[in-house]
């Protein structure tokens, strides 16, 4: 059992069982209040199924792409609470979350999947369609463009949100079919907005 959460657009928290499915899931669409509702949005996961942190194997994160600020928020909650109850963290891709979702409800073939980088600009993977279990084939990304450079092209999946239900899901799956995770590092993909003063300015009369 999983405790799954992704914060590279709004911010999904889920508990799943490889055997029972998305056992909660918790919601809010806000790009700009991960710090605000993450730490209740574990707790409500958590206590809607009446599962006690010892109960998981492990925390599944998603590792973006994402804006920085929202982005780190979720990893550093994962990685918290998975060291506070002494469990693994299981880095995801979120994009591998959506296509997964996407192939499970019935798509197949070429996806683009998308998800809004601010400044105009989108994140991009792209997939190939999913292997025999159900895991999907990614074949470029994630990558970082402009609308324009992305008009045309396989079909297109535009997404508001990563669900952390099917993030967690795919992580169970990765592991009993014995692929590997993705790499334990953020996919910010660009600087963050905001940067560190170079130092003092000088003041001249």
């Amino acid at each position: 059992m999983l405790l799954a959460i992704d914060t590279s657009a709004g911010t999904s928290v889920a508990v799943v069982d490889r055997d029972g499915g998305v056992l909660s899931e918790r919601t809010v669409d806000d790009t700009m209040r991960h710090a605000e509702v993450v730490g209740t949005l574990i707790a409500q996961a958590l206590d809607e199924v009446g599962v006690r942190p010892a109960e998981l194997s492990g925390v599944a994160t998603g590792m973006g792409p994402g804006p920085f600020t929202g982005l780190r928020v979720g990893i550093a909650a994962a990685r918290t609470f998975a060291l506070a109850v002494g469990r693994p963290v299981v880095p995801i891709v979120s994009h591998d979350a959506i296509a997964f979702g996407a192939y499970a409800s019935g798509r197949s073939g070429r996806l683009l999947v998308v998800t809004d980088a601010r400044r105009r600009e989108l994140y991009w993977s792209l997939y190939e369609g999913a292997d025999e279990f159900g895991l999907p084939l990614r074949v470029d990304g994630p990558g970082l463009a402009k609308p324009p450079e992305l008009a045309e092209g396989p079909e297109r999946l535009d997404a508001r949100l990563v669900s952390a239900g099917e993030l967690g899901m795919l992580a169970e799956l990765t592991f009993l079919h014995e692929r590997p995770f993705a790499a334990d590092e953020a996919l910010y993909l660009r600087s963050p907005d905001v940067t560190p003063s170079a130092g003092a300015k000088r003041v001249t009369a």
